[in-house]
């Protein structure tokens, strides 16, 4: 019967997160992917400019986002992993409804900022998933997490579109902020955390977080893990703020630009939800290095030839193809994390997890926006698939050394 109870227990709070994240990050998604855009409503107009500025407000938050993000993990490992999701919620949806309200793309950039201090849903849950699943449903878990993501990922972009479209960017700032205060209630009223902190509980956050940072130093799978996540998450941000700017010169001037990159965006994190519940399926029964590779691989293909298009619909085909792909990938990372993750320790590891995903979401979008202004806009996407096709290879070449040293 205990038995019983207890994965009654995961079950039902690996439910409510995956639905208090879903609209968490549908929130997030209304605003974001048409920053570019509420740059130039703010008055910034020279094309340069408007690059480096969209690219700015990414690398800022994302740079933040990587300082804060080990220490929000540490007190978790202290304080319980439910209350800090819930100031991920509650604090962004704080942020993001100021947001509506700037005055121009300093202001902006500055609230930018903060959020990255604060905000974090996406490692926050994955940590309180982690913690509290089998070690052998972690795959299943954290992919259905990963579908979660990727779902608001997928309906937040088209309602954002047709947000701005009709109302203005402004009101989708707005509108993200309610959503990210609902999630956070559903967390706080729903959310049973049987919470026990771990044996350095009395070591202070800072050293909690040397601790942790020790920790992966001495242990060689998860720093090639930290490594790969940077790599990857490079490849899959490249393109970040560049994109709603590519699908502009892809369209006439006087249509609804908004709609359709709302409609891009949402396909492709549609379909990365497919690719991400299915592939950590299958990676619970191969391995989810093997399914790594493989996704990686696939993600190199799909992004070449989007060198080439010359239409939307043209665009949107590779994106939603290339998502299952992507998919895969941040599933099979976040599965094998919480793998190696010593009992105990997940809010650490996740939270230098996170900054390692932020060290990519910051140096990416500088990348691109230099890329775009010396070569051109479409010379990111060979990049992306450049960087896909060398993970491949690496891991690949780790995967065949480790089955070579266990014979």
């Amino acid at each position: 019967m205990e038995t019983d109870s207890l994965t009654r227990g995961w079950k039902r709070n690996l439910y409510v997160i995956w639905a208090a994240e879903l609209v968490a990050i549908a929130g997030f998604s209304v605003a974001f992917p048409f920053l570019p855009y509420y740059v130039q409503e703010l008055g910034v107009t020279d094309p340069g400019q408007v690059e480096m500025w969209s690219a700015l407000l990414f690398t800022g938050q994302a740079i933040t986002m990587a300082i804060f993000a080990p220490i929000w993990g540490s007190l978790a490992d202290r304080y319980g992993r439910k209350l800090m999701v819930v100031r991920a919620m509650f604090g962004g949806a704080v942020l993001l409804g100021a947001m509506g309200f700037v005055r121009n793309v300093q202001q902006l950039a500055i609230l930018r900022a903060l959020q990255g201090c604060v905000t974090g849903t996406v490692p926050a849950a994955t940590t309180l998933v982690a913690s509290s699943v089998p070690r052998q449903r972690s795959g299943y878990a954290l992919g259905l997490l990963q579908m979660a993501i990727y779902s608001g990922a997928s309906v937040g972009p088209l309602l954002g579109g047709l947000i701005a479209d009709t109302f203005g960017y402004r009101a989708a700032f707005w509108v993200t902020a309610t959503l990210l205060f609902v999630a956070g209630l559903g967390v706080f009223f729903l959310v049973e955390e049987r919470f026990e902190p771990s044996r350095q509980k009395k070591a202070s956050p800072s050293g909690g977080f040397r601790q942790g940072l020790a920790l992966v130093m001495r242990t060689r799978a998860l720093l090639i893990m930290f490594g790969t996540r940077i790599v990857m998450n490079f490849g899959l941000r490249i393109m970040g703020p560049m994109l709603p700017l590519f699908v502009q010169s892809l369209m006439s001037a006087g249509e609804r630009v908004a709609s359709v990159t709302g409609l891009i965006t949402g396909a492709r994190a549609a379909t990365g939800a497919l690719g991400a519940v299915v592939l950590g399926r299958i990676g619970d029964r191969i391995g989810h290095r093997r399914v790594l590779v493989a996704c990686a691989l696939g993600a190199a293909v799909l992004y070449a030839p989007q060198f080439l298009v010359v239409t939307p619909t043209q665009l949107l085909i590779l994106q939603a193809a290339a998502g299952v792909a992507t998919g895969g990938i941040m599933a099979s990372v976040s599965a094998t994390l919480a793998q190696l993750a010593p009992e105990g320790r997940q809010g650490v590891v996740y939270g230098l997890d996170s900054s390692a995903n932020s060290v990519a979401r910051a140096i990416a979008p500088l990348a691109g926006a230099a890329i775009a202004a010396s070569l051109g806009i479409r010379y990111i996407f060979l990049c992306a698939a450049g960087v896909f096709a060398l993970a491949a290879l690496g891991m690949g070449g780790l995967l065949v050394r480790t089955k070579e040293s266990k014979r």
